[in-house]
């Protein structure tokens, strides 16, 4: 099973819009949504949720009241202010401890334990396209990095067991740790950028990292007829980068659309944009050696 991870340097170049594209293009394939901060392949894949998978991904620091003397000392390690006195006694308040375990650690009496905390989701669905393994994290939590490992593991799973071909990834905008986790064992990146002055600079630095970490990387331009001097410098770039540029989407209002409707933009009709699509996935489906 080859793995095809779809990144972008930034956020807002289309990287959502393209994955569910190839979604309903690809055949044999389990998709993954690591874009656990701010998911939203759900909205335009349709799906329905068949397992929810309860996600403890930190901890959170308990006191015994019956142990606890009071003393303080766990109030002056604690430096998120997470300790907070009540009446005479001492409690965390769970939106402020970061489970690190200072205030374990200074206490005399042993009377604060760490205990795992739920930190969000991961959902197993179906939709019209295959198979969707999306996480959702709680309010407040920012270990996405481990979530996004568990997504892609239970995915990678689930295409063992269906045989699929191909797990498609919509990874996390950027270059941290979420982006790191979705390319991590990936075969393939696909690298969506727009022609902007940010895009450009990103580019070069996504691409970097889709290489450490042995991803073959492809190309493809969004919205590519908005600026055709900064379309011709990523072009150039890319030719100086060795990358395979496999697609140059225009800019078309059918794929807000599409987006408004819930769907994606290759079902909700044959503009300009779901053309592009179609012809970049019969020009990167071959290099993938899944057709």
């Amino acid at each position: 099973m080859k793995e095809l991870v779809v990144i972008s340097g930034k956020g807002g170049t289309g990287k959502t819009t393209v994955v569910g594209a190839l979604a309903a293009l690809a055949e044999d394939k389990v998709i993954a949504d690591c874009d656990v901060d701010a998911a939203d392949l759900h909205l335009i894949l349709r799906p329905q949720v068949q397992k929810t998978i309860g996600y403890e991904g930190s901890e959170l620091a308990v006191i015994d009241q019956g142990l606890c003397t009071g003393c303080g000392e766990c109030v002056r390690a604690c430096r998120f202010d997470a300790v907070l006195e009540e009446g005479g006694r001492l409690r965390i308040d769970p939106l402020s401890c970061e489970g690190c375990g200072a205030c374990a650690h200074a206490c005399p009496m042993d009377a604060i334990s760490l205990k795992p905390r739920l930190s969000g989701w991961i959902h197993v669905s179906s939709t019209p396209y295959g198979t969707l393994v999306h996480g959702e994290l709680r309010p407040g939590e920012e270990i996405s990095g481990k979530l996004v490992t568990q997504v892609k593991w239970r995915a990678r799973e689930l295409g063992r067991l269906e045989g699929a071909r191909l797990l498609l990834v919509d990874g996390a905008p950027g270059i941290g740790c979420p982006v790191i986790a979705s390319l991590s064992g990936a075969h393939f990146a696909l690298v969506v950028t727009e022609p902007s002055r940010s895009a450009l600079h990103d580019l070069a630095r996504v691409v970097e990292v889709a290489r450490h970490f042995r991803a073959r990387p492809f190309l493809v331009i969004n919205k590519a007829d908005l600026s055709p001097g900064l379309t011709r410098e990523i072009e150039d770039y890319a030719r100086r980068a060795g990358l395979v540029l496999v697609g140059r989407i225009p800019y078309d209002e059918g794929v807000v659309r599409a987006q408004v409707a819930g769907c994606t933009v290759v079902e909700d009709g044959d503009g300009p944009a779901a053309r592009a699509l179609h012809k970049l996935w019969g020009k990167l489906a071959p290099e993938l050696e899944i057709r």
